[in-house]
């Protein structure tokens, strides 16, 4: 009779799904909804004229526009080649000499990493315009600071640390006894540098140089603050969404953007394929073999120049949130930040509530898909995983518009929540939350999953005692990236800004340009400490549980992560 009330129960199960498989498809039903169909949504309304198929505004864009097209892709060469060259130096800095300093150029980097991104076009202004306090002040120079130039020097700048971080990750995990063999050998400094190092590090070189190229792509407000006459796509589609709220065109302009941000997007998946997020290697002692001498001494004046640099740009930034008004009166004052604490508290903690949002959702389900798609190699978690890789590369303005085309009918109500911005933030970032999670879980013996089901616990029991606590390294790394992401960024969410949505990002966008430097300069102070506080916090945690963990060597992760 028990057997048979067993084989009855076996057989009604076989036809009900398993809470953890409920729980996949939730997940992964996200990913199409808030990533697939805003994509499909913008593609479509692009080609769409008067409701009938038509490549017009493409046309339009190619013969009309074609001097925007040639813009954005000089300026993101150049970007490239100077910001992956600054990274390069950052990096053979700290993994590859014995020079001191190296906290002080990983702090430099960091708070480069955590600042808004437009905080480089403030303080270009506040040093170099035209009463700067280098250009005019100190120097009695009278230039035009607005130009192609300006861009490529403060995007260069500003994603320098992304570039340092990513090829920092690989050179660390890179085994120092093929370096060592390569001297035993009989090969030079330089011919080890140039046959073993750098071939070595290649994966780190190209990834970097294509995520760099995709921002700059993708930057508005470099362009619209400092690049004067000189227009980019991603200017124009902000311009045209926003001004002219002519979306079909935007759309367009946004599309041209994806074309060679898709052609990277491919060769990044097939560069990241298999790279580990987490390095369980070591570095080995004798940096000052590595280089010659010729390129210490290059890298030394590279880097020490980048942090002098960073550091007049984050001390101008700081200085101007109390001076009465910068360039004119540098008497101190605290006018700024009573005005902040008056007139923008409530954006600032808009922004805390909807960063700490994204950052826990995002850490979450980054854990729960990773446990799936680092188990299941089927069609469908190939293709979800596919699908959530889009946002992390795509163009920040692509993803916002298509976001305002796909949701713009939702009730007005359910738009004053921030439920959109809190969704954009969650699904760009969801990557990185599955990349470190799969990563991690790669490293965890399946026979502990066994052994919880061995004793009769579910699918659900396995996720919240085995995997939740194991992968929880990697819910803080996605923690950490999501809230900074979510505190930083304007591009993706300005398309879905409202009155009652306002974030300090935006408020800080809006005074720059209105040239009102006193009062941007406090709310990028305030955003840059904000986002401080929670990554020095979370990452103390993520080194304590380091400690007390043998699964992997979180040395780099955070910074390849980013």
């Amino acid at each position: 009779m028990a057997l048979k009330q067993s084989s009855s129960a076996h057989s009604k199960g076989a036809f009900l799904p398993d809470a953890s498989s409920v729980l996949y498809a939730l997940l992964a039903g996200g990913v199409l909804v808030f990533i697939l169909w805003p994509t499909v949504a913008i593609l479509k309304e692009s080609v769409l004229v008067d409701g009938a198929f038509s490549l017009e505004r493409y046309r339009d864009l190619l013969t009309g526009n074609r001097t925007l097209l040639k813009n954005s892709l000089f300026i993101g060469w150049w970007t490239t080649v100077v910001a992956v060259s600054i990274g390069l130096c950052c990096a053979l800095y700290v993994t590859r000499t014995s020079f001191r300093g190296k906290r002080a150029v990983l702090g430099v980097l960091l708070l480069t990493l955590i600042a808004p991104p437009f905080v480089s076009s403030l303080s270009y202004i506040m040093l170099f315009g035209r009463r700067g306090l280098v250009t005019w002040r100190l120097l009695g120079l009278r230039w035009n600071p607005y130009g192609a130039h300006g861009i490529v020097l403060m995007e260069s700048v500003g994603l320098a640390a992304v570039a340092a971080f990513l090829i920092m990750a690989v050179l660390r995990g890179i085994d120092r006894s093929l370096e060592q063999a390569s001297f035993d050998l009989g090969a030079g400094r330089w011919e080890t540098l140039l046959r073993v190092t750098l071939p070595l590090a290649r994966l780190g070189i190209v990834t970097a140089a294509l995520i760099v190229f995709i921002r700059s792509l993708s930057d508005f407000g470099t362009p619209m603050f400092i690049g004067g006459n000189y227009n980019v796509l991603a200017t124009q589609a902000y311009m045209t969404a926003m001004g002219s709220f002519d979306l079909p065109k935007a759309a367009a302009i946004s599309t041209l953007l994806v074309v060679p941000a898709f052609f990277v997007f491919l060769v990044y998946r097939k560069l990241m394929a298999g790279a580990p997020l987490f390095s369980s290697k070591s570095v080995a002692s004798g940096e000052e073999r590595s280089l010659p001498g010729a390129v210490r001494w290059f890298v030394f004046a590279v880097v020490w120049s980048f942090v002098l640099f960073e550091a007049m740009k984050y001390g101008a930034i700081f200085c101007g949130a109390f001076v009465r008004t910068w360039g004119v009166d540098f008497s101190f004052t605290l006018h700024h930040l009573k005005t902040l604490q008056l007139t923008k508290l409530d954006s600032l903690l808009r922004s805390v509530r909807y960063a700490f949002a994204a950052a826990l959702i995002t850490g979450a389900m980054g854990v729960v898909l990773a446990r799936f798609l680092g188990r299941r190699a089927t069609l469908f978690s190939r293709a979800v995983d596919f699908i959530a890789d889009l946002p992390f590369i795509l163009p920040g303005p692509f993803f916002g518009i298509a976001y305002l085309l796909a949701f713009n009918r939702l009730p007005e109500a359910f738009l004053g929540t921030g439920f959109l911005i809190v969704a954009n933030c969650v699904y760009r970032q969801l990557s990185l939350g599955i990349k470190s999670g799969v990563s991690v879980l790669g490293q965890i013996n399946p026979e502990l999953e066994d052994a919880v089901r061995d004793q009769g616990g579910g699918s659900l029991a396995v996720l919240r005692d085995v995997i939740g606590p194991l992968l929880a390294p990697a819910f803080l790394v996605s923690f950490i990236n999501t809230f900074t992401f979510t505190m930083t960024t304007i591009g993706g969410i300005i398309f879905l800004i409202t009155p009652y949505t306002k974030v300090l990002t935006a408020e800080m966008f809006d005074a720059i340009q209105s040239g009102d430097i006193g009062a941007s300069s406090v709310m990028a102070s305030v955003i840059i400490l904000v986002a401080m506080t929670v990554n020095v916090t979370f990452s103390w945690l993520l080194l304590k549980r380091r400690t007390k963990g043998s699964e992997a060597e979180y040395v780099s992760s955070v910074g390849a992560a980013r």
